[in-house]
């Protein structure tokens, strides 16, 4: 085929080949939005220092953009909501009773250091908000582990709560027992656990709440269920059989599903189109390690949490597994080794 007197031939690559009218601007409000229940949930917990830290997490990721944007001289794109997102997501992994200054440090790591000096959207090789909370949980470990659980008469307005340690904290340290002491049965253990009233980050509170902004984005095709899906198997599979105390087989798979971090990381932070594979193989993969990693550190590490840590890991293998799993262009012969 002849253009302009220079041929041109058809372009052969490798899937996936995608047409959207989605943008990212689009994308990053809608994921903001589908995160409103949590937060809301947060807030009906912890009160007004629910909004406030969430607020100090987003006005400082906005700040640090425009910051780094405009010293580095490029051009400012707080707008596609993608500072606006990480410092949401920085938020609900925060607890309620951090200093202010923690929610800005970790903005700025999180916005300016994790995701800008990468050279912005798309470039950064980790969650930007997961480095934000892995550097404040470095810096200041007795301030971002400290808990808050509210009374069963806790108002909006309400500062009555008292500090104590989280299911998986108490299940590290003194058992399913003493979780089970704590909460009642274990009908009340899952219930409870379910709808949020017990210590933890401000995104850890209503499984229910994240589950419906995640059902949400899986309507939009927005995320696909392969890393999340892969994810928490692995997760109930690991402590089934791994976390008992009477030995295999034994373990409380349902207990380590609704604790913790891992409804949000598995559908919010796993599935970062940034520094997630690509192909669905891939995806699976990518999934699978984050829960043995997950499971492996909750129950071995000296963490009671290890979903932080499982995704950062796994986010450096991420082009790996790509490469790994990148499928054959058609009517191509594969290299001989």
């Amino acid at each position: 085929m002849e253009l302009q007197g220079q041929k041109q031939g058809l372009i052969v690559s490798v899937s996936p080949h995608i047409g959207s009218e989605e943008t990212v601007p689009r994308i990053m409000w809608t994921v903001s939005i589908s995160l409103l229940p949590a937060l809301a949930m947060g807030v009906y917990y912890f009160g007004p220092k629910a909004l406030y830290v969430t607020a100090l997490c987003i006005i400082g990721s906005i700040v640090s953009e425009c910051f780094v944007q405009k010293v580095a001289g490029k051009e400012r794109t707080i707008a596609d909501g993608s500072a606006f997102l990480t410092g949401l997501l920085l938020g609900l992994n925060m607890p309620s009773t951090v200093p202010f200054y923690i929610p800005l440090v970790a903005s700025f790591v999180s916005v300016g250091i994790a995701k800008q000096l990468f050279g912005g959207l798309g470039y950064n090789i980790f969650n930007p908000a997961l480095i934000g909370r892995a550097f404040a949980l470095i810096t200041w470990t007795r301030a971002m582990t400290t808990w808050e659980i509210p009374d069963a008469a806790f108002t909006f307005t309400s500062i009555n709560a008292k500090t104590t340690a989280t299911p998986l904290g108490i299940l590290k340290e003194e058992g399913m027992g003493k979780l089970l002491e704590v909460f009642g049965d274990k009908l009340s253990l899952y219930k409870e656990l379910l709808i949020g009233h017990r210590a933890g980050s401000l995104g850890e509170t209503s499984m229910i709440a994240i589950l419906i902004g995640a059902a949400f984005l899986v309507y939009r095709r927005y995320i696909s269920l392969r890393i999340p899906l892969s994810f928490l198997a692995t997760v109930a599979a690991g402590a089934w059989i791994f976390g008992g105390k009477g030995g295999l087989f034994t373990g409380d798979p349902i207990v380590h599903l609704l604790s913790g971090g891992l409804m949000l990381g598995a559908f919010y932070m796993a599935t970062d189109y940034v520094t997630c594979p690509t192909v669905w193989r891939g995806q699976v993969l990518f999934g699978i390690g984050c829960g043995f990693l997950t499971i492996l550190i909750r129950l071995k590490a000296g963490y009671p949490e290890g979903v932080m840590f499982a995704i950062l890991i796994m986010n450096c293998f991420a082009p790996l597994i790509d490469r790994s799993c990148r499928t054959t262009v058609f009517g191509a012969k594969k290299a001989k080794k």
